[in-house]
């Protein structure tokens, strides 16, 4: 990878990467280290937008700044996804069928493929706290659908291209839903208001799964307490 950087206005460049992983390593490595001058970071798919403090030579910060990214490694970034959120999902959206024709997989399948891997926020777009989130399941990398729903209910779950995401309020959007999560996600009191940070780790966890195992496990401990009683 050859970064490039682009002005951005008086204080701010543009760092290209090229590709999805490499920008996320890039974006990783400069949060992690808390270089002064750097006042915000706004990624996006291939590229970094960085602001920077009053004052910085853009020109001897940008030829600072394509030494640091051209000695960054994807693997050198990669934490494995520790400490992710988790977010509960019902795996019952009306693209479902859909998603399966278009992979080859059956439902539990894409189940399994969506919670079997944690997923990491590349970047937020389209909407306030709507984060674009990668690193999943290749299988499951599905196009949008023909024709977007002039309205999809917040928490719907969604999959387009290689990313998944959550819809963090009601709006339209042409994403194929396969779930539904209950998480509050946008919260325009908290702080910050987005649940979902870029460069943050997610995994999905399936709530039907979650229920069938407290019931089992619940009515184990019924039928041992049974067992113990009659033996008394």
């Amino acid at each position: 990878m050859t970064p490039r950087l682009l002005p951005a206005g008086d204080r701010a460049v543009l760092l290209h990467t090229d590709d999805l992983p490499t920008n996320l390593a890039v974006t990783a490595h400069l949060r992690q280290a808390r270089i002064p001058e750097i006042e915000d970071l706004i990624p996006a798919s291939e590229t970094v937008l960085i602001r920077l403090v009053a004052g910085v030579d853009i020109v001897e910060f940008g030829n600072r700044l394509l030494t640091v990214a051209a000695g960054v490694t994807v693997e050198a970034s990669d934490d494995g996804g520790g400490n992710p959120l988790l977010i509960p999902v019902r795996y019952d959206g009306p693209d479902l069928s859909d998603v399966a024709g278009a992979t080859g997989l059956s439902i539990p399948e894409i189940i399994q493929a969506h919670t079997g891997t944690p997923w990491r926020a590349a970047f937020v777009g389209f909407a306030p706290g709507f984060a674009y989130l990668a690193g999943g399941d290749p299988r499951l990398a599905v196009p949008r659908r023909a024709e977007s729903r002039p309205s999809v209910a917040a928490g719907s779950v969604g999959l387009a291209g290689e990313f998944s995401a959550v819809y963090p309020r009601q709006s339209p959007g042409g994403w194929q839903v396969i779930g539904f999560t209950d998480e509050v996600l946008w919260d325009i009191d908290a702080d910050p208001p987005a649940a979902i940070q870029p460069g943050a780790w997610v995994r999905f966890v399936d709530v039907n799964a979650t229920e069938q195992h407290t019931v089992t496990e619940v009515g184990t401990g019924a039928a041992s307490t049974a067992a113990h009683t009659s033996e008394i």
